[in-house]
């Protein structure tokens, strides 16, 4: 159990640095004139992000905090996943938020990997859903959590994101 809540600390603490820098983040855009949108939804996503660590660690326990057979496949995925998750947010500088923010008149970011992609830190956050539960075999929070995420990203946020996003000049 003590690498399961090792890890997990690390992992709540590092999403705990985050919401830090979006607060930060968002005070700097707000006070540029930015504009929110996606306020209706956005504590669902708070909702199901809280409710993963919560449910994971039910998994774990009742299942028994073994690591997977493959475990450190797994981890080093997560692993590089995390280093994705750094590089979006120093791609992104002060415009990565956990919010739908959006600065009227300014350029969309197209360095590090917005060059290649669109929304990678949905990508990210799909495959830290999915990886992250997969160390300690906890399927079923895997798979929960990853649809859950799919129908909140796809039906909802992506596309709230793109419409206000629609009003950033090119």
């Amino acid at each position: 159990m003590t690498i399961y809540w090792v890890l997990i600390v690390l992992v709540i603490g590092q999403r705990l640095l985050e919401l830090l820098i979006a607060r930060r983040n968002e005070a700097w855009m707000k006070g540029q004139g930015a504009l929110e949108f996606g306020e209706d939804h956005y504590k669902w996503i708070v909702l199901m992000h809280g409710s993963f660590f919560v449910f994971l660690s039910t998994e774990v326990y009742y299942r028994g905090s073994e690591l997977a057979k493959w475990w450190l496949l797994v981890g080093s995925l997560f692993l590089l996943v995390q280093l994705m998750r750094g590089w979006i947010l120093y791609s992104l500088g002060p415009y990565w938020n956990t919010k739908i923010l959006v600065l009227p008149g300014s350029r969309m970011v197209k360095k590090g990997p917005y060059r290649w992609v669109k929304h990678p830190n949905y990508w990210v956050v799909t495959l830290e859903l999915a990886l992250l539960p997969m160390i300690f075999g906890a399927y079923l929070t895997a798979v929960i959590f990853t649809i859950l995420n799919g129908i909140l990203l796809l039906l909802i946020r992506i596309p709230a994101e793109e419409q206000a996003l629609s009003m950033l000049s090119e």
